[in-house]
């Protein structure tokens, strides 16, 4: 759940959309064209009635029209998929451009203090004319301003855009400062001058405030914090998942409207590599469907369970050597173990050769389950692809009736049927169904066919092997 710069198939995509990145532009440019119409009406009307607040107002909306427009960038360029040096995307473009938004009102808030303080205590004051056409504007950038940032407040949900976000707070932002000019025109006009200032104020530390939230928020995505709850959502969602045995790392971090998650889990090392595929795959749906714009990298490392038994570490480390043994036996001689197995190798190998190859794997048995351990392999020529063909029918109904009357006589081994005999160079391979009482142990079935097996081996010098395979009687 990978390709790109992300490498396999543990790794699944979250690209941003077509019509993601379109909605994204449209809001940012609408935002733009609202910001610059406030500004300006702003400050013809700030100038006209020399109020703080208005022009505070107006300074505000340059900064967030010079914000929008850094969001239209920003919004565009993390828009470009990941490439040979941006191996992640261009998300975090959203937050550089943020991060600057943030600077400016900061400034902004630093000038306007600086301003209403000189005319509260220095008296060095300006007339402020509480007109209809302040009360106009004013109310106005609160309509517009509430509506602007619902919208973009919308669509940074939706898209999980940081830059939308920024944007829509210095809409929110702009709103209630306006409302607090409003306040300060008020007292104005009921014969409080000092009441535009303090409004002018109370906009400047309502602008930090926000600001504040945005940079914490900003600085966290630049530095790679994880993402509040993600982490655990995942740890969980793997831990439920069937055949991961634990999780043992995982790393998160977020670039634009995307989560990065690293996660490494323990599997059973018995399970086979398809199965282990498949674990990565259901994994990386699961985290996918709970976090959809994410991207997963999964990686497995095998681990040896609580409940492995004997049998399955050797077979474990026969397969992880792409080795072929079967017939492994196990015995407690005391306080040691006794492991006997047979290995088969290509038959072309010199003795020499295949001793080797017995001898690596008996170390590795050792190093497995310890040094007292009596490791004895027996090695054998691995059976070749051989060319064959049907028998004849008549050859057929013979081993049949052989195989009926060998059963018979042994009163266990019953309905033989789907009887198949093929000739090859070295001989006839015969394979054939029985059926057996349900209610039998494995072994005391497999002895019983064994005998069947050998009984017809001894009857004909042309067959080279038999393989029974024995059904519960329905």
């Amino acid at each position: 759940m990978q390709a790109g710069p992300l490498g396999d198939a543990g790794k699944s995509h979250a690209r941003i959309a077509p019509m993601d990145q379109k909605y994204k532009e449209r809001v940012a440019l609408t935002s733009l064209f609202a910001s610059l119409g406030l500004t300006i009406a702003k400050a013809v009307v700030g100038v006209m009635t020399g109020s703080l607040g208005i022009l505070s107002e107006a300074g505000h909306s340059l900064i967030d029209f010079g914000a929008t427009v850094m969001t239209l960038i920003a919004v565009r360029i993390s828009g470009k998929p990941a490439d040979d040096e941006h191996h992640y995307g261009h998300g975090k473009v959203e937050a550089i451009s943020a991060l600057a938004e943030t600077a400016l009102l900061f400034l902004l808030s630093a000038a306007v203090i600086f301003e209403a303080v000189r005319r509260l205590f220095f008296h060095e004051g300006v007339h402020v004319e509480a007109t209809i056409w302040a009360f106009a504007v004013m109310t106005a950038s609160v309509v517009v301003d509430f509506f602007r940032a619902r919208a973009l407040s919308r669509a940074a949900k939706a898209t999980g855009s940081q830059a939308l976000e920024a944007d829509a707070l210095h809409f929110s932002s702009d709103l209630w400062s306006s409302l607090a000019v409003l306040v300060g025109l008020g007292g104005v006009w009921l014969g409080l001058p000092w009441a535009d200032a303090v409004a002018a104020i109370a906009v400047a530390i309502l602008i930090c405030l926000v600001g504040w939230r945005l940079v914490r928020r900003t600085v966290d995505t630049l530095t790679d914090a994880a993402p509040r709850g993600v982490r655990e959502r995942v740890v969980e969602i793997a831990r439920r998942m069937p055949g991961v045995v634990a999780v043992e790392r995982i790393r998160v971090r977020s670039s634009g409207e995307k989560d990065f998650i690293d996660l490494d889990v323990a599997v059973n090392r018995g399970l086979p590599l398809d199965r282990v595929s498949a674990v990565k795959d259901r994994l990386t749906a699961a985290i996918m469907k709970d976090s959809p714009r994410t991207e997963v990298n999964v990686t497995t490392e095998p681990r040896a369970v609580d409940d492995e038994t004997i049998h399955e570490k050797v077979m474990v480390i026969a397969r992880n050597r792409a080795l072929a043994v079967h017939h492994v036996t196990v015995h407690e001689i005391g306080d040691r173990l006794s492991v006997s197995l047979d290995l088969e190798v290509d038959g072309k190998l010199t003795l020499v050769d295949a001793h080797r190859i017995a001898d690596q794997l008996e170390e590795a048995i050792e190093e497995e389950l310890g040094p007292t351990v009596e490791v004895e392999t027996h090695i054998e020529p691995l059976q070749p692809v051989d060319a064959g063909r049907e028998a004849p029918p008549e050859r057929v109904a013979v081993v049949t009736a052989a195989l009926a009357e060998i059963a018979a006589a042994g009163k266990v081994v019953r309905e033989v049927h789907d009887v198949r005999v093929r000739e090859t160079a070295d001989g006839e391979i015969v394979n054939f169904h029985c059926r057996v009482d349900p209610a039998l142990t494995v072994a005391m079935v497999h002895d019983k066919v064994d005998e069947v097996e050998r009984g017809l081996k001894r009857r004909s010098p042309l067959i080279k092997r038999v393989i029974g395979h024995a059904e519960p009687i329905r």
